[in-house]
Formats: structure tokens, C-alpha cells, sequence
């Protein structure tokens, strides 16, 4: 099974992926967001980041996305940068390659998108660039259910707007059905 988790940052998302990694049958490893892998083969980021940055990271999920571990948990897929470029209003479908995008989405089992809810907004730290945060929020749930591009089309979509303590177990369900 390889689950894809999105979100803006600060939405828990790398504290679902833990405990998915946890519950889940057959040892499913937890793929760390690009961000850090990046960070810790040299790549230096700006601050905040610019779209150098998220190109980088987009096509390092792409690149993870087609190791062939069958049983994974992505903490970010490639819709997460493209929703930061396009929430600092970089046309990111002028310089992506759609079928191999379209590719590695296809090599998820279920895409679970962590939007900003209410609750996250008051139990969960604040995070910094909470402009940027609502912006990609906005430009991610656009990609999804909008799908301009049609990347999506074969890959099932969960969001969570259920509580913080619900989460793991409303994507198990999701993965019985």
C-alpha cells in the first residue's frame, strides 16, 4: 500500500504519517518530505523559500515517488509544490512534464490531503508564513478537486476534515473499502 499525504505545512501531517506508519500491516516505512531529505544532501533553502526551492522539492517527490516500495507513506507528494508555486504565482503547468506527474500520482493507493481546519488552527502550534499556508491551503484543494491537468484520475482521494484524533483511523477505513 502507498499512501501520498498532502497539505500546507503546520496541518499534521508528518504526525499522520507516523501513526499510519505505526497501525498499518506489513512494516510500511514513512518517506520524509522532501524538505528535509534535500536538507540533508547539502541543498541550502532559502528563506522563505522561492520557487527555485519548490521546483526542487517538487521534482524530488516526483523522484520518490517512482522508487518502487510497495509499502510507503509520503510525507508530501508533488501536488504540495505545485500549490506553494502557485501560491507565489508561478505557473507551474508551463514547466512540469505532465505525464510523468501524472505517472507518479498514479503510484499512489489513496492520496489523503490534510487541509487547515478549524481545529488545526487552535490545537496545533502556529506555524510561520501563515499567509503563504492559507494560499497553498487554497491552491492545493484547487488542484484536487478541480484538476485542470486531470493527474488525479485514478488515484483515490480522502480529505480529512474529521478531528485531529480521528485521523488515523479514518484513513484506515478508507484503505478497507
Amino acid at each position: 500500500m502507498r499512501i501520498g499525504v498532502s497539505g500546507p505545512h503546520g496541518t499534521g501531517k508528518t504526525s499522520l504519517v507516523e501513526e499510519l506508519c505505526a497501525r498499518l500491516e506489513r512494516g510500511h516505512t514513512a518517506i520524509q518530505e522532501p524538505y528535509v531529505l534535500l536538507e540533508e544532501e547539502g541543498y541550502e533553502f532559502a528563506y522563505p523559500p522561492v520557487a527555485a526551492d519548490y521546483w526542487a522539492q517538487l521534482r524530488y517527490a516526483m523522484r520518490l515517488l517512482g522508487d518502487p516500495a510497495p509499502a510507503a507513506v509520503y510525507d508530501r507528494t508533488p501536488l504540495d509544490f505545485l500549490a506553494y508555486l502557485a501560491a507565489i504565482g508561478v505557473d507551474a503547468e508551463a514547466g512540469i512534464d505532465e505525464t510523468a506527474l501524472r505517472t507518479a500520482l498514479a503510484s499512489l493507493d489513496l492520496l489523503v490531503i490534510v487541509p487547515i481546519t478549524a481545529e488545526t488552527e487552535h490545537v496545533l502550534p502556529t506555524p510561520e508564513l501563515t499567509g503563504l499556508r492559507r494560499s497553498v491551503n487554497d491552491a492545493l484543494l484547487e488542484l484536487v478537486y478541480v484538476d485542470d491537468m486531470q493527474l488525479l484520475e485514478d488515484v483515490p482521494i480522502l480529505e480529512l476534515a474529521c478531528p485531529l484524533d480521528q485521523r488515523g483511523h479514518a484513513v484506515l477505513n478508507a484503505l478497507t473499502y
